[in-house]
């Protein structure tokens, strides 16, 4: 076992964050520490917390992080944030919520940027939350950035999925059910002591009656002022149903089973990418291909598959060295 994962698994937090900070920069040094780490993974659970701009998911996870710790659970926490244009990094404006939290060796909390990733979920995102599980998180609660309507890759990175909204949500209700409808394991409407909540609640209990709900589980639609605290143990106690509902159908072993699966296929995807993108700075064959297409002495759709149509081609662009 790895140093650094040992030191992990020993409850060290700056451990902890280093294996993060390694799987964000893509250091080969991450997958000694995850290989480590995997086998003591299975005993914490992922909650994603999602929904438009403004709904107030930051409040949301800071008063269920406090309901957490008030129930003696440990607690991560990934917030996925815009990246800022200058840095690279994340735009941290939001954490301000939290920041009773970062004295409490509770509660670990890890800003995220998308770094321009399609959706706003990073793929690494999925990485993350086994390292948290396995460095002893009961509960791992993971906001989104919020991006046009919601992220559905949330879907595969948490065990329950909790989608948020606001009053002022129901008059674009048509819009949400496109996507973000149908990923819920719960609903939450926030800031319901604003005018138009029981009007939203009730929009969506009746949507839901209309839905394939194949599954059994029938998710249920809640009503929270995260503000003042109101309706977070009710949301917990929902989130425990669902978990105790998949445990005993066998869900939640098939939804990770199939987390595991995509983040294996993310990543092959996202690490060829990388590796063509930089050979096609400086691989003279590579180069000239390019010329061609740029000049229309080659077809782009037709040359991609013939570099792709034996497994030379296919080695070339990932940098390696076929083997005879």
């Amino acid at each position: 076992m790895s140093e650094l994962a040992e030191r992990v698994l020993n409850g060290e937090l700056r451990a902890l964050s280093r294996v993060l900070t390694l799987l964000e920069r893509g250091d080969p040094a991450a997958a000694e520490a995850m290989a480590a780490l995997d086998p003591h993974t299975g005993a914490g659970y992922a909650v994603g917390i999602t929904g438009p701009p403004g709904v107030g998911k930051s409040t949301l996870v800071d008063r269920l992080a406090e309901h957490l710790r008030g129930m003696g659970l440990t607690v991560g926490i990934l917030a996925v944030d815009p990246t800022s244009p200058f840095t690279g990094g994340a735009l941290l404006g939001d954490r301000i919520r939290m920041q009773r939290h970062y004295l409490d060796d509770g509660v670990f909390i890890r800003s995220v940027a998308t770094r321009g990733q399609s959706g706003g979920l990073p793929r690494i995102v999925k990485s993350m939350v086994r390292a948290l599980d396995a460095a002893g998180k009961d509960v791992t609660l993971v906001e989104t950035v919020g991006v046009g309507q919601t992220e559905l890759g949330i879907m595969g990175v948490a065990d329950t999925v909790v989608v948020a909204m606001t009053p002022e949500s129901g008059d674009s209700i048509q819009t949400l059910k496109a996507g973000v409808m149908e990923i819920a394991d719960l609903y939450v409407i926030n800031k319901a002591d604003r005018d138009g909540a029981n009007r939203l609640s009730a929009a969506v209990t009746a949507m839901l009656q209309l839905s394939d709900l194949s599954d059994g589980w029938n998710p249920p639609v809640l009503l929270t002022q995260a503000y003042a605290n109101v309706g977070i143990g009710e949301l917990w106690d929902s989130v425990a149903q669902h978990r105790d509902y998949l445990a005993d159908t066998g869900g939640l072993e098939k939804r990770r089973a199939e987390r595991r699966r995509a983040e294996f296929l993310e990543t092959v995807q996202e690490e060829l990418y990388r590796r063509i993108t930089e050979r096609l700075q400086d691989d003279a064959e590579l180069v000239e291909l390019l010329r061609q297409i740029d000049g229309k002495a080659a077809e782009p759709y037709g040359a991609a598959m013939g570099l792709l149509a034996n497994g030379e081609g296919l080695v070339h662009l990932a940098g390696g060295r076929a083997v005879d």
